[in-house]
């Protein structure tokens, strides 16, 4: 899940032995991941993921004094990007846990057989319906929802009032004014293309498709992109000159605007159109082959720990997963709740989904 997270994503190496490596799928990659589990003995787990993973020093300095091992993370691109690189290694992965699979390519991993089953201690506590495999191969860790943001500025010099809803984004007031992901390999991307499927029908998707692109609706390679580059209602977007009010991100994204503003202002300078939302949830598994299995297993323990999961909302800008954990102040004054987001079944989504991604790059990108 790559939100406004990226801020803080490079803050955890130093002081803890935390290491962080990045995955570009070469063979160097593969045994710097796998090779620093060295058998059932090691204290080093390794924990492959997105780019966008972070934690609090002290949550994982908590973690190895509580179990013995230390994390080492591995970094691997976007959370479709990441997911390909433990497909093309399965078997003999790079690490032990793999976190960042999300319910819109769940069925993926599973059917290539990436985990072995765990059941996590504490799984009992995780919000209903946010499990999706009885056999428990992956392990609920946060939600969010996807959702466009827009740039309060921009909408308020123009008078015009910011749209609400997946229709309003058709009305020529808001041509050329939208950036969003590449549905193939950002998992924002692909959610908010589903959000379409669950609003406009499987028979009227591709229509609803055709009109956006020809209302003028760019497409880049993923997040970090489109909203630190393309968006201009971000702190990157601002930098860069960016000229899109309209992202695809977060409904958490605008807290992260006020968080690392200085002077921090009191209002967010980013808003969330409630009605464009579709419900993600990320989860983590014990990689099948893991070097450190039992490693493995007490780190997947942590993430839905009250401990982690306190730490989630400020440093990954999602919802913790399990229903005992509290949300910061800064999080729920400026974050925005959506309480009707676009679903759609993870039985669907596996039947479909890549036809859906292919009728959409075919319409949208070629």
């Amino acid at each position: 899940m790559n939100t406004t997270k990226k801020y803080a994503s490079t803050a955890l190496a130093a002081a803890l032995g935390v290491t962080v490596l990045a995955g570009c799928g070469g063979s160097d990659d593969t045994s710097a991941g796998s090779g620093a589990s060295k058998g059932s003995g090691s204290k080093t787990v390794t924990l492959v993921t997105h780019d966008s993973f972070n934690a609090s020093e002290d949550v994982l300095k908590q973690f190895t004094e509580e179990s013995g091992y230390t994390v080492e993370l591995l970094k691997s691109g976007d959370a479709g990007a990441a997911l390909n690189q433990e497909i093309l290694t399965k078997g003999s992965p790079r690490g032990d846990v793999f976190f960042g699979v999300d319910n819109t390519l769940l069925s993926r991993a599973l059917d290539n057989g990436l985990f072995t089953a765990y059941e996590a201690k504490g799984l009992a506590r995780v919000a209903d319906g946010t499990e999706q495999d009885n056999q428990h191969r992956v392990t609920p860790v946060d939600t969010g929802d996807i959702c466009v943001n827009y740039d309060k500025k921009y909408f308020a010099d123009k008078k015009l009032a910011p749209p609400k809803t997946f229709e309003d984004l058709l009305k020529p007031a808001y041509k050329n004014l939208l950036v969003t992901e590449n549905a193939a390999n950002s998992s924002p991307g692909l959610g908010f293309l589903l959000g379409t499927v669950a609003t406009q029908g499987e028979d009227g998707y591709e229509a609803y498709w055709k009109k956006l692109k020809a209302n003028g609706v760019k497409v880049v390679d993923g997040w970090e992109q489109a909203y630190n580059e393309e968006f201009s209602g971000s702190a990157g977007g601002k930098k860069a000159k960016a000229d899109r009010p309209l992202v695809v991100s977060y409904a958490s994204s605008p807290p992260v605007e006020v968080l690392y503003a200085d002077p921090q202002p009191k209002e967010a300078p980013t808003g969330v159109s409630t009605g464009t939302c579709f419900r993600q949830t990320e989860y983590a598994g014990l990689l099948n082959g893991a070097k450190n299995e039992a490693g493995g297993k007490a780190l997947l323990d942590f993430l839905i720990s009250k401990t982690f999961q306190e730490d989630v909302p400020l440093n990954m800008f999602v919802n913790p997963v399990v229903t005992d954990a509290k949300l910061p102040e800064i999080f729920t004054e400026f974050g925005e709740s959506v309480e009707k987001p676009a679903t759609v079944a993870p039985e669907k989504i596996a039947a479909n989904r890549e036809q859906w991604v292919r009728s959409w790059h075919s319409l949208v990108v070629k």
